[in-house]
């Protein structure tokens, strides 16, 4: 029987936008640090498969940001997760792609949408609109979204890209005569726009004066946003529910390869392997660092292997190292885990870099095409820890073109609407890849 959860879980808001691209990630850097440096405890969490966001997250709130997922985790594994965290003062969820998109079926517990995350959680929705090239009209999108689910509740919004006083004055005027609450205006700043590549955002650790930046957002939110609203605005967690057995690790003693180009590990996942008993073990493989001898499996992350190709190529300690683990004990990879397992990769300027071999994939980036989408896998082989059988959800974004992928396919693969997906995985003795990351297993 569903238990509540505790009534001293701190009050939350969720960061929304009517679409990409609007600011809500240097909003939400901005607000995480203007709290915390008024003295109060911030968690965050990312709505969400992403791995980018919650590095910004923790960088500017100085406390580890995790994800939420309603496609992919069922409600209880979605409380257990908010319920687990560091004890706070303030939680502040940040929404992905528009506050309503998500998939067209849904999965465990919602669609992936942010929406769905406001109705499971009750956390009001703060709108971070901008407002360039209209006015009076900002104040009609807020209105439609404010009134378009009856169970998501938004509390107002945070007017961003403001070009003048006068610009403000009318956007103002809109919202009252609508009656939305706006909670602060921030004007239009070219140096608070943060890098991008082919996956989204640059990574946390490769921002050139990511401390500086968020300092910088956080006076810019501090200047111009009540904050105090916002804290009183914020709403208590409306689940209950207790958390399901953490996932089983694909061994006792995990080498996680873990640098620039391994860097897409999810903090619940790692998590459940720690609740399951097994030690983790990171490794570099940029650094021509073998899996530990110790280790009694190895997981290759996805990240930006492809950016390295030619230096991991060359780290032979590595490969030799990875090779000899493999004769013996499981090894997996995702997505870009498993490009490195492959034979070789060709990168953007055509050029092919042998990789480890064991498994015979060959991909190339020299003509990308956006693969993107929630997927569900049922292994035709026991792997990563499960048997034979389990169904998986995850996600997968990559721009790499399949070349060949000769082994025996790991899994049936499905998107979010049944449609089957060619990316099947591979597997070959102990080594298995999938381009799909995992994020939990599937209810029965």
């Amino acid at each position: 029987m569903n238990a509540p959860m505790s009534t001293q879980m701190p009050k939350g808001l969720i960061i929304a936008a009517p679409a990409s691209g609007t600011g809500k990630t240097t909003v939400t850097l901005g607000l995480a640090r203007a709290f915390a440096d008024q003295g109060q405890r911030v968690q965050c969490f990312k709505s969400g498969p992403d791995y980018i966001d919650p590095a910004f997250h923790a960088a500017a709130s100085r406390r580890r940001s995790v994800n939420l997922d309603s496609w992919a985790m069922g409600a209880e594994q979605i409380g257990a997760l908010i319920s687990g965290a560091a004890p706070g003062d303030l939680i502040l969820a940040e929404g992905s792609m528009g506050l309503f998109d998500g998939v067209a079926s849904p999965g465990e517990a919602g669609n992936g949408s942010s929406a769905d995350l406001a109705a499971l959680t009750g956390w009001p929705v703060v709108v971070v609109l901008d407002c360039s090239g209209q006015a009076q009209t900002a104040a009609a999108v807020a209105r439609g979204l404010i009134g378009f689910r009856a169970d998501v509740p938004v509390a107002g919004v945070i007017l961003n890209r403001i070009a003048s006083p006068r610009h403000e004055a009318l956007v103002r005027h809109g919202m009252e005569a609508a009656g939305v609450r706006v909670f602060g205006a921030l004007p239009r700043l070219k140096s608070l726009s943060l890098p991008e590549r082919h996956l989204g955002l640059v990574q946390a650790q490769e921002h050139p004066a990511l401390e500086a930046f968020i300092a910088e957002a956080a006076l810019l939110i501090a200047a111009h946003v009540d904050l105090a609203g916002l804290a009183q605005a914020a709403g208590p967690l409306a689940m209950t529910g207790n958390p399901k057995p953490p996932t089983a690790p694909p061994g006792q003693r995990i080498a996680l390869a873990s640098d620039a180009a391994f860097s897409f590990t999810y903090p619940h996942l790692v998590d459940a392997w720690r609740a399951g008993g097994a030690t983790i073990l990171p490794f570099s493989p940029l650094q021509d660092a073998p899996p530990d001898p110790s280790a009694d499996a190895c997981w290759l992350p996805g990240g930006y292997p492809e950016l390295h190709a030619g230096r991991l190529a060359a780290n032979a300690a590595f490969r030799d190292g990875l090779q000899l683990f493999a004769q013996s004990r499981p090894v997996h990879g995702e997505c870009g885990g498993y490009m490195v397992l492959g034979a070789g990769l060709v990168d953007a300027a055509g050029e092919r870099h042998q990789m480890t071999g064991l498994l015979g994939l060959e991909t190339s980036f020299e003509k990308r095409r956006m693969h993107l989408g929630y997927r569900l896998a049922q292994l035709k082989t026991a792997a990563a820890g499960f048997a034979s059988g389990a169904r998986l959800r995850g996600h997968e974004f990559h721009y790499a073109t399949i070349l060949s992928q000769p082994d025996a396919p790991l899994a049936e693969v499905t998107d979010a609407t049944g449609a089957v997906i060619s990316e099947t995985g591979s597997q070959r003795g102990r080594v298995s890849g999938t381009f799909f990351h995992l994020i939990a297993e599937a209810s029965a």
